[in-house]
């Protein structure tokens, strides 16, 4: 079993209800609410700083060129298409531009951006990817089985399911997870205690952030 598998297995019970969560099934089907989508969509828009920060300081930490790449193409659909998403539904959704330039953040909210800050100033590559595993790869799990997405959908809802599943997402997790599996062996335990537990952390609030979610 790879590590990044057994790290999963260790949070089994949180991660089936990132994958399963009504949210996600709620949002595939169209029955989301908008107001709930925008809710959702201005928190997690307030994660792109964060994010950006901890990525590029995870391709500064990278191995080699080779490794650092992907992560860095990645960062250009995040900053591009995604954040473009971003901007439409918005406009889309009639969320005014102060409520998502400065939101009110929630606390989950808050406590994800600490995780992301903790990660990027530890100084440790195995630590950052953790944190990014579990942001794609759980994501990844939910959008999977709702795409493609239905074409009746509002692009809010489709493109947001698009963004999470397909061949090139799939690929941006796929090397994420072999470059926290690559590094394990190169940890002494009590390194390899400290991914074990921020991958943990990180999972319980993506549970969390779709539980606040859902509920509004």
């Amino acid at each position: 079993m790879s590590p990044t598998l057994a790290l999963q297995q260790s949070s089994s019970h949180a991660w089936q209800s990132i994958a399963q969560h009504a949210f996600c099934r709620e949002l595939a089907e169209g029955t989301l609410p908008r107001e709930r989508m925008a809710q959702y969509l201005i928190q997690d828009y307030s994660f792109i700083d964060g994010f950006v920060r901890l990525a590029a300081t995870a391709i500064a930490h990278a191995p080699s060129l080779k490794d650092s790449v992907p992560l860095s193409q990645f960062l250009a659909v995040l900053t591009g298409p995604e954040n473009t998403y971003f901007l439409r539904s918005f406009e889309a959704l009639d969320v005014a531009e102060n409520s998502w330039s400065e939101p009110t953040l929630w606390p989950v909210t808050q406590e994800f951006q600490a995780i992301m800050k903790e990660a990027r100033l530890s100084g440790s590559y195995a630590r950052m990817m953790a944190v990014l595993v579990v942001a794609e790869w759980s994501y990844l799990e939910w959008a999977t089985p709702f795409n493609p997405p239905a074409e009746a959908l509002p692009f809010y809802f489709s493109e947001w399911i698009s963004l999470h599943a397909g061949p090139d997402f799939e690929g941006v997790v796929a090397y994420l997870r072999e470059q926290l599996d690559s590094v394990w062996t190169t940890l002494d335990e009590k390194e390899q205690s400290r991914v074990e537990d921020i991958f943990a952390r990180t999972v319980a609030l993506e549970q969390r952030f779709f539980d606040q979610s859902h509920q509004g």
